[in-house]
């Protein structure tokens, strides 16, 4: 299991994420490229709504995580790109629906763009799986 470790020494995680976080060894990676508010057909789903935007984006990510055997459990780094920093209170809440502890190591920035002038947030993932044994 991964761990998630938070010098005290250092300002704390301002929401659902680690300051760092160690895999365990022996597992294999898994990076998932940004996913953004796309439905299957490419339509962009909510539109001028980071809420909406941020859970299917957090939907897309899990889809693409589940179809290389992992879950959010096995996340060990997310990043994140916003066109707006100052909807991170709005976006904070939808990550803690799928991130729980212990949390990957996360970074959040802001850019002035996407790929799609329409899309507010992307966000892409590394996560370690661990076959059964």
């Amino acid at each position: 299991m991964k761990e998630s470790i938070n010098p005290p020494s250092i300002a704390q995680p301002v929401g659902p994420y680690a300051t760092l976080t160690v895999a365990p060894p022996g597992g294999r990676l898994v990076y998932c490229s940004g996913a953004v508010a796309l439905a299957p057909d490419g339509s962009i789903v909510g539109k001028g709504d980071i809420v909406a935007q941020t859970r299917q984006t957090m939907e897309n990510l899990k889809v693409a995580l589940e179809a290389a055997g992992a879950t959010f459990a096995d996340v060990v780094k997310i990043n994140g790109y916003v066109t707006d920093f100052g909807l991170y209170p709005q976006i904070a809440p939808v990550r803690a629906e799928y991130l729980n502890e212990p949390y990957p190591a996360s970074t959040m920035v802001e850019v002035s763009a996407l790929i799609f002038p329409d899309l507010l947030i992307e966000i892409e993932a590394v996560a370690v799986v661990h076959d059964a044994a």
